[in-house]
Formats: C-alpha cells, structure tokens, sequence
C-alpha cells in the first residue's frame, strides 16, 4: 500500500511527466460530442418566457395563442410542473439558522429576479418554442425590488422573497477573543473597505441537458453537461418520484464549466418534468443572453476589514466584515452560504498571527443568483489579505517581500492551525516566496521601476501568497445534509487483448482528468499509457463518486485509480503465477509483460495471462482465481482537506492619463504537491490566472438600482482576450500530503486564487507616486481616474 512510486527513469514512469491529452486531438478536430450535439429521434426542443421585472407578483398567464401555433406541443407553466416535483431548498444543517425560500422548476405566484424563467414551451423546433413564447401574455404585478445590500438589511425592509421573513440568509462569527485590545495595543493598524464586482462564467458550452423519459420502462436517461452526474441522479431521482436505478445521467464532453454547472437551475429541473409531461425527448440550450440572466453569478462581496502590526512589521491580528449578496435563493444543493464562509475561513492563511475576528452576512436580493464558481472565496479572502500586508509594510517601512518573508508561517512549523481553525499539514510559503523572488529577479524590476518612474512612466510590482483548499472530505458536505459524495469508485478490468479499461467517478470538462487517470493506471499496473481507455461520466457505467469539483480529481479519483490499479496488478501477478508455477513476489509487470522481477527475463505477456483467464480457465489450477477486474472505492482520511499553497507575482504598467493598465508578465509559484503531469498543471494555473486577472480588470455584471442586468451580452461584457494577457510563468515546489500513496493535492483553483490579489497590489504600487489607492475589483479605468483624481 505504502510502496514508494519510484523515479520516471523505470518502466512505465508516467507520475511526474508531461503527457498530452488523448482527447486533445479529437476536440481540436472537430469531433467533440457535446449535448448540443446530441439529436435523439422525436425530440422536441424548449423555450423559456422570461420575466422582465426583477420583482414581480404573477397576477394571469394567457398562453391559448401559443398553444395554437404551429409545432407546439406544450405550455406549461409552474402549476404543471409543480404537480410533478416537489420543492428544494438550498441549506445546508451545519449553517445554523441559515435560511431560504423553496423553489420549484417554474415560479407559481413571485418573480425574483428579471431573466427568471416563467413559462416554458415545448415545440418541434428551437425557433418555432421561441416564436410561441412571444405570443404568451403574462400579467405582473411590480413589487419592490431589493438590490442594495445594505437596504436590504435594514429593519422593515422590503423582501426579495415573500416566502422569508427577511434578507438575511446566514450569518456567521469567529472570535479568538481579545481583539479591541490588541488593535488598540499595535503600533500600526491598517484598515480598507473593499468591493468585489459580480461577474460570471462564460464558458465555451453554455448549459445544455436532453431529457428522455421511457414511459415503457419507466426509465429517464439525461444527457446533461454537468460537472457532476451522481450529484443530479440523486436529485432528478427524488425530485420527480423516480427510483435512482431509473434515472441514468450521462456527462459526455463538456466545454468547460470553472463550478458554475454544479448546480440545480430551474430550467433543468423543468426539462425533466417537460420530458416527463410529453413523453418525448425534450432538449435545451442556454443562449448566451439567456446564460447572463439565469448561469449562477460569482462574487458580489463588500469587505471592511483591518490588520494590526507591532513596530517591526509582525502581524498581530486581523478584523474582518464581510457582507454577500446572492440572489433571491442560496443556490441547490451546494447552497451559496460556501463562498462567505471560506471567506472568513481563509482571511490570514498563510500567516502566522493568532488573534481574528470574523463577521459574515449572507444577503438576499433580487438579482441572479450567486454560488460556487472557480476557488471559492479564495480570490476576495486573498485580495483582503494582501492589500492590508502591503498596506503594513509601507507602515512598517519593509519590502513587500521582507514582509512576508517575516510574517508567513515557516516551512518547518507544520502541521499548524489558523486562527480560524483550518488544519494544515504541511505547506511551503517561504520556500515559494524565496523561488518567486528569484524567477521574476525583483531585485532588477524594483531597480527598473526607480529608473522609469524617474521618466514619468509609472509600473507597478503586486505579490500574493494564497492558501487553497483541495480533496475535502465527507465532512465538507455530507455532515450538513447534501448528498454530494466525497468518494470516488474506480473499476478497472484487463480486456482479452490484453489492454486495459477503466471506469472511474471523476468527470472530464477539459482540465485533463482522462489524461492523469490513465497515467496513473499505467503507471502503477505496468502497461503502457496507450493500452488504458479511461471512461467517464456515466451513471449506468461508471461506478458511484463525487465526480470533479474543489480540485479534488487529482488527489481523490488519483488515488482511487492508484489503489485500484495496484490491486488489479496483485490479480495479475497471482494468475500469472499460477500459471508459470511461480510465487507472485518473484513476478513483476512492465510493459504489458509479465517478466522476472529481479532478472527482468520476459516469461508471458498480459495479452496470454488475459487469453487463458476469460477462454482457458480449464487449464488452471484448481485454486486459480481469474479475476481480472476489480471495483475499488476511496474516500479521503486524514486531514479534513489538502490544502495547497503558492505565491504570485504581477508587473503592471498604468498609465496615468487614460486609466488604462497594461498587464506586463506574471508569475505563479505554487505548490499542488505530487505532480502528475506537469504540462496540465501549468495549464491549469495559467487558466485560472486567466480567469483572475478577468476579474480584476474586465468582468463585471453591472445593475441598475431596479435590479436590471446593463451588460448582459458579450457585446457589453468583457472577457480577457490574448491581446490582453501576459505571459505567464509557472513554477513549482513539491509537498507531497502523506494522508495518500500518490500524495497529489490539486492546482485547479491556484492561479485564480491570487491573480486577483497580485494585480490589486500591482496597480496601487504603481500609484504610490500620486497618493492614490484603489480597493474596488474590477479595477475598471473610469475608476482609476478617480482614484487618482483626474474624474
């Protein structure tokens, strides 16, 4: 079990080296499958009526017109689904007194937000279900919407939901104790209001999902582009009545998803009830204006926060308020109460004070809901973080880098606590901090920075260190109801030929996991990668897991596929040698080749053991056992999570007249422990540092005070183009967690972590010259000027 993985110099090393993608060539040819792509016969298409108002009663639906026009085949509204489905509600046990209103797939008397679905149609066709949505008439009766964070939690407010007494959904508290007195005891206290702009996914395929209801069978099979297909088997299961071996959820090719399909949406949830209603297939795909008003938003933070330091710079104690808004519901059945609460759980990780104060307030309002989308709450807990270190080392007079290097927790003092009691087993700050300094030589672009400033060119140098969490355990979610899985199963089985299949739990959505599985198998069984066909996302096929979410793929289904894999290898080992009259631990495999363990002598290859198991058992010992598949199970112990950690570093270059902020090179250092292929890490770290910087400078959902979405189309919205980004370098530090054999973290969610963070901290070294200060992401022009007092 505990047997080291050894080097990459044997046989069949593939942990540690850079392989590509088996699937890269298919996608890049074209030949994707995707649920868009996907036509069954009979199958009809929906629509969605939206409501214009952000809060509304529903006072009459007149849909006789749609229902006569051609190739409809049915209007239903939330009255006919709701005999169908019962209602969901999106809490969580282990968030006491948390809060929300029932949902069902289409409202029955209350809008709560404008986009939300209302009626649907099912037509023969995509256009002819939108042509009949136009002619629907719906009656609404305004009622106040709630958009302000702060309104909405007055006394006597207006609510965003009738179906709750008020607009606060949860709230939380950490108090080590003692904290006004330590603040009022430090010889520097720093402190800044911060406000963290929505914004959203926007991934290559929208949401899609295909529902076929056998009524002869009583069978539903969905094909759905989800993250998670154990997840909604459970929950189109008990939603709509139907037994769990009844439903079958296929997960096929997914265009990305970053935890925005990890959710219940309410027009998926009424395509089940529409396929179940028409007894036909019936398909829909969000369109890029429908994903604005109806993809789960990300974000939407208002941080009042402050930092105590003693007179050489040593942190004391951090004070931390942090207000979300989400939407009218928390999100189902993840809840959107997680993204705060890692918040303040990850405020300070990577420092070593004692004392913190936390307060959070999860607020309803009448916008799109917000919930889990790509490192939850790690980028605002960071950002908070890091500003108030650079903030305190200008008031301590140190280096950004002498600061940290003073105050982040030392290498060797693990395993350790943070104040806000997260357990970490064993990180490398100062190691990444050290590395960092020398692969962007900051000595040299300090030194520049002096020179050009000197010329009137202004660029900036931002560092952030960050603290991820990753493989979480059944406590993450399980301890407060959901019945999300945190174990992953593996099924691995040698095919007559001789090659190697293997069914696991964790999905594919384009990060790789076909690819570090199917190391990971050939690796640990002895066979090249090309003879293992690694299978995912099918609930008819793949045994049960948690799937792919909070970087766990690696670290959980890695592990599943290593345990499994070895246990199949000791299968083989045992029949070959029955076969050759040997003992097992005289054996080895490598190459497909059942070969003398200490001479390396061939004796048969894994294609003749695999003959004679499945075709000529009669000529083995009585007392042979041909088994050449195994199911194996894995669920994390140890540590609650492995966290991971790393560091960041961005150079900027602002110019002081238009507000415009040219990104000049950034840097990753992080530390995911053992890496598996160390080309997908690079490419995960560099997408999600895509996606932060987006964050910092371009992505916003910005609303008027009725609650209505301004920029709701990519005509309006902006995303990083290549033209805007730098380059970006990657480098690593190895910390392998002992609560595995493989010892794999994750690095999904490192380079979003901290981009953020290190840009803020760019742009406000970059106007240190002016006296100016930003706390507001995105970091927009128009607000630069102002900051710098030009507007």
């Amino acid at each position: 079990m505990n047997a080291p993985l050894g080097s990459l110099d044997r046989p069949n090393s593939y942990i540690g080296r850079s392989v590509a993608r088996p699937n890269a060539k298919r996608l890049l040819a074209g030949r994707g499958r995707y649920v868009t792509d996907l036509a069954l016969p009979r199958m009809l298409h929906a629509a969605f009526l939206r409501s214009p108002y952000a809060h509304a009663r529903i006072v009459a639906i007149d849909a006789e017109a749609a229902r006569a026009m051609p190739g409809v085949r049915l209007v239903a509204t939330g009255a006919d689904l709701a005999t169908l489905c019962t209602p969901w509600v999106g809490t969580l046990d282990h968030f006491t007194g948390m809060k929300s209103a029932p949902q069902l797939p289409l409202p029955l008397e209350e809008v709560l937000w404008a986009g939300q679905a209302v009626v649907a149609v099912v037509a023969d066709t995509r256009a002819q279900a939108e042509d009949a949505v136009e002619a629907i008439l719906v009656e609404f009766e305004d009622l106040p919407p709630v958009a302000d964070i702060d309104i909405a939690r007055e006394s006597g407010a207006d609510r965003a939901a009738l179906a709750v007494e008020d607009n606060l959904c949860f709230r939380s508290r950490l108090d080590t104790g003692g904290i006004e007195a330590i603040f009022a005891g430090a010889t520097h206290v720093v402190e800044e209001e911060f406000h963290f702009g929505r914004h959203t996914a926007v991934t290559l395929e929208p949401r899609a999902i295909l529902a076929d209801w056998d009524a002869s069978e009583g069978k539903l099979t969905v094909h759905h582009a989800t993250q998670t297909p154990y997840q909604f088997q459970d929950l189109y299961s008990r939603h709509y009545g139907i037994p769990e071996a009844s439903v079958r959820v296929i997960a096929p090719d997914i265009g990305g998803s970053f935890g925005m399909k990890l959710h219940v949406y309410h027009e998926d949830m009424a395509v089940i009830g529409l396929a179940l209603l028409c007894r036909r297939p019936v398909k829909y795909v969000a369109d890029r204006m429908e994903s604005f008003v109806s993809d789960i938003h990300a974000r939407d933070h208002r941080v009042r926060a402050r930092m105590a330091v003693d007179g050489d710079g040593s942190i004391l104690a951090m004070d931390v308020d942090d207000v979300t808004a989400i939407g009218a519901f928390s999100a189902y059945p993840r809840t959107s109460a997680v993204e705060g609460n890692q918040v303040i759980r990850l405020m300070g990780a990577p420092y070593g004070f004692r004392n913190y104060r936390a307060e959070l307030a999860v607020v309803f309002q009448n916008k799109v809901q917000t919930s889990q989308y790509r490192a939850v709450g790690h980028p605002i807990a960071c950002a908070v973080t890091e500003r108030l270190v650079d903030m305190a080392a200008t008031r301590a007079g140190l280096d950004p880098v002498a600061m940290r290097a003073k105050n982040l927790i030392p290498d060797e003092a693990y395993p350790c606590a943070s104040p806000t009691g997260y357990r970490f087993e064993a990180l490398s700050h100062q190691a990444s901090l050290a590395r960092l300094k020398a692969l962007m030589d900051y000595d040299g672009l300090r030194a520049e920075q002096a020179a050009l400033r000197a010329c009137g060119v202004h660029r900036g140098i931002g560092l952030a260190a960050f603290v991820e969490i990753s493989n979480p355990s059944p406590a993450f979610y399980g301890i407060g109801g959901a019945r999300i899985s945190a174990q992953d199963g593996a099924t691995l089985s040698i095919t007559p030929s001789g090659e190697v299949r293997c069914l696991i739990s964790v999905t594919e959505q384009g990060q790789g996991t076909e690819t570090i599985i199917g190391q990971i198998v050939a690796d640990q069984l002895g066979v090249v990668r090309e003879k293992v066909r690694v299978i995912t996302g099918d609930t008819e096929t793949t045994p049960h897991g948690g799937a792919t979410w909070a970087c766990r793929g690696a670290g959980i289904g890695g592990e599943t596929a290593l345990q499994a894999a070895r246990r199949l290898r000791d299968n083989v080992l045992a029949l070959a040698a029955a076969i050759l009259q040997a003992r097992p631990g005289e054996l080895d495999l490598r190459d497909g080749i059942v070969v003398d363990a200490l001479s390396g002598a061939e004796r048969v290859s894994l294609a003749e053991v695999a003959r004679i198991a499945y075709f000529r058992s009669d000529t083995l010992p009585p007392d042979a056992s041909a088994q050449l598949s195994i199911t194996h199970h894995y669920a994390p112990q140890g540590y609650p999570f492995a966290f991971t950690n790393g560091i960041q570093g961005c150079h900027v270059e602002l110019d002081v007249d238009t507000g415009l902020v040219k990104i000049l090179k950034h840097w990753v250092v992080e530390d995911c422990g053992r890496i598996i292929n160390p080309l997908l890490v690079d490419e995960q770290v560099r997408g999600g540092v895509v996606q932060g910087l987006g964050a910092a400078f371009f992505e916003e959902c910005r609303y008027d005070a009725g609650g209505q979405l301004t920029n709701g189309s990519l005509a309006d919205y902006l995303v990083p183009m290549a033209g805007e980004m730098p380059d970006i370098v990657v480098g690593h530090i190895e910390t392998p967690t002992a609560d595995t054999v493989l010892g794999a973290k994750g690095c999904g969610e490192a380079g979003t972590a901290a981009a953020a963070a290190a840009a803020l901290n760019a742009v406000n070294d970059a106007m240190v010259p002016f006296g100016a200060s930003i706390a507001q992401i995105p970091m927009t022009p128009a607000r630069l000027l102002k900051s710098l007092g030009k507007i």
